[in-house]
């Protein structure tokens, strides 16, 4: 039985208007990437855990497919939780990659 699925590897990157000044201890293109479960980080680059905190919970539902009209699709910036910072983090979906059910969890598909 074929238990494999597609997730969409993404980067994350702060974003701002020319010159703004940022409050997050970001620098405009400060990124991450997620890949499968796992955040990666340029070297010696760090990331401000309240934007971390953020954007957490739209990253799992942006790895998936989404229909064309779904919201999830078309909307990519988060603002910075501080609201005197004017950055945004961009999501952009990168490559699919695949997965297999067995590999990521003990719990067996339904027979």
């Amino acid at each position: 039985m074929d238990d494999t699925f597609e997730l969409y590897d993404l980067k994350v990157e702060v974003v701002a208007p020319p010159g703004a000044q940022l409050y997050c201890s970001a620098r405009v293109g400060d990124s991450f990437e997620l890949r499968g479960e796992s955040l990666f980080l340029p070297p010696g680059q760090g990331f401000s855990i309240y934007s971390l905190a953020a954007v957490l919970p739209l990253l799992a539902a942006k790895q998936r497919p989404t229909s064309v009209n779904d919201w999830m699709t078309t909307d990519a910036e988060v603002a910075c939780p501080d609201p005197n910072c004017p950055s945004r983090l961009r999501i952009t979906r990168l490559g699919l990659r695949r997965f297999r059910h067995s590999e990521t969890t003990a719990t067996r598909l339904p027979a």
